[in-house]
């Protein structure tokens, strides 16, 4: 990348970085801290709590990003990070769970991301783009996991209202990073492979290929969701620990399931066994919610024998490792398969609607949860999780193997329909080309190119006009 592309990317990775940091830091510690507040003794209102913010998030994404082909990608993400601040701001304000809701309500109605891939995309070259894109996911993976440990730390310095407080701060410092850091994209344009068109639409929600990874990344994101109400419950009730003490337990599983992802990533890809891996990882997934269903149950009223309490507080911990090491491959390797099923021309719409399931999914989990929780107990929350990642496993073993295929993309200017055709056939000749996409109103010509060796020089060659 160039140093304005290395510049653009980074930015706007921090921009990410900064926003979702606060989003995750109260996960571990909400359910805990909702418990002091008025209303917050009612598991129905903490859930919706939690997971207002992907509701609003999913109705106001793509308004957005439509928004910021019209009046300019940044200061729609300014107005975008500006209504995230005020929510979190309002949210550390709380006095009452009612409150809160509401300020996370407004939180996710400040919903930048598909602006701020535009954005990306206006000040990327096309064959540099992936690799912005990547540098995005991984800092909001690090932020996640960063998270999980770090927030029980700042539960105890500065509690749940210091941490929205400093949410608003960073979602403010983000304006600063909009400003004066990220680049002034030159021209602002539509780009198929970063953002959403109503026209295809149609298109990806016909796909059963996709709509499979689309429930999967509803299923995972609702089972977390759903989890996080009641998991610190039980590390506090059978272990004894403070919510400041819960990083003792976060910070290990985190990290051991973090050194198993990458060699899993490594095998899937490199020996041409995604699905294989992906099947597992689920399967994985729903043994650990047959774990917390076993181990947690209603654990309110389970044994009060000290050596019992002992014993499910390590088979949570256990449970928790599992969990933590399916979830990272899983959330490693649905954007990668998005990329590989979905066409060419229509990759932005189908991350967009991947990304609004995601949304989705975080409000399901915590609403129902939440109701489930209140009225028929924890174990009924596992089994509504255990639900969610049975079905998934099912739809899961019936996916096609994913093709090994990456997208290349490049930039050829205005072209007709005769020369789209001609460069259609004179690219499909080439060896590890899969297939050839030319975008003519965007001036793009997108590529499926294979994993294991493609012909780069000669398909460069046609690209700049040689025989």
């Amino acid at each position: 990348m160039t140093r304005s592309e290395r510049r653009a990317a980074g930015s706007l990775a921090a921009i990410f970085g900064l926003r979702m940091l606060g989003m995750f830091l109260i996960l571990p510690v909400f359910a805990l801290y909702a418990q002091h507040l008025p209303g917050g003794g009612d598991h129905a209102l903490v859930g919706l709590a939690l997971g207002m913010y992907g509701l609003t998030q999913a109705l106001f994404m793509l308004p957005f990003g439509m928004a910021s082909d019209r009046w300019g990608r940044k200061p729609v993400i300014i107005v975008g990070l500006v209504i995230f601040a005020a929510g979190s701001f309002l949210a550390a304000s709380a006095t009452d769970i009612y409150t809160v809701i509401l300020g996370r309500a407004l939180q996710g109605a400040g919903a930048i991301s598909a602006a701020v891939t535009a954005l990306l995309a206006d000040l990327t070259r096309e064959e540099k783009r992936t690799q912005a894109m990547a540098m995005i996911g991984s800092t909001i993976g690090l932020a996640f996991a960063g998270s999980l440990a770090a927030g029980p730390l700042f539960y105890r310095w500065i509690g749940v209202p210091g941490i929205f407080a400093m949410t608003g701060m960073l979602a403010l410092l983000a304006i600063v990073v909009v400003k004066y850091v990220t680049p002034n994209p030159g021209v602002t344009v539509f780009h198929s492979d970063a953002q959403t068109s109503p026209r295809r639409l149609g298109d990806v929600l016909r796909d059963p290929e996709l709509l499979r990874l689309d429930y999967g990344i509803f299923a995972l994101h609702a089972a977390q969701m759903a989890m996080f109400l009641i998991v610190p419950l039980a590390l506090s009730d059978a272990g004894g620990l403070p919510a400041s003490e819960h990083w003792q337990v976060y910070l290990p599983v985190l990290l051991g399931s973090l050194v198993l992802l990458v060699p899993a990533v490594i095998y899937a890809e490199k020996h041409g066994r995604m699905k294989q891996v992906f099947v597992a990882a689920v399967g994985l997934m729903f043994l650990a919610q047959l774990g917390f269903a076993l181990f947690i149950g209603d654990l309110a009223p389970a044994a009060s024998a000290e050596t019992s309490l002992r014993f499910v507080f390590w088979a949570v911990v256990a449970t928790l490792f599992a969990y933590f090491v399916a979830f990272n491959i899983l959330e490693a390797s649905l954007p990668s398969l998005i990329s590989k099923v979905a066409p060419p021309e229509a990759k932005g719409t189908a991350m967009g609607v991947y990304n609004t399931s995601q949304a989705l999914g975080l409000f399901f989990g915590g609403a129902v949860g939440g109701w489930l929780a209140r009225d028929w107990g924890y174990s009924a929350v596992f089994a509504f999780c255990v639900g969610l990642m049975g079905l998934w496993l099912v739809l899961a073993k019936g996916m096609r193997p994913p093709l090994r295929v990456k997208t290349q993309m490049f930039h050829v200017g205005h072209l007709d329909a005769a020369a789209v055709q001609q460069l259609v056939v004179r690219l499909s000749v080439f060896a590890g080309v899969e297939s050839v996409t030319v975008l003519a109103d965007e001036g793009v010509v997108m590529l499926k190119v294979s994993q294991l060796g493609w012909d780069e020089e000669g398909v460069k060659h046609v690209l700049q006009g040689g025989d």
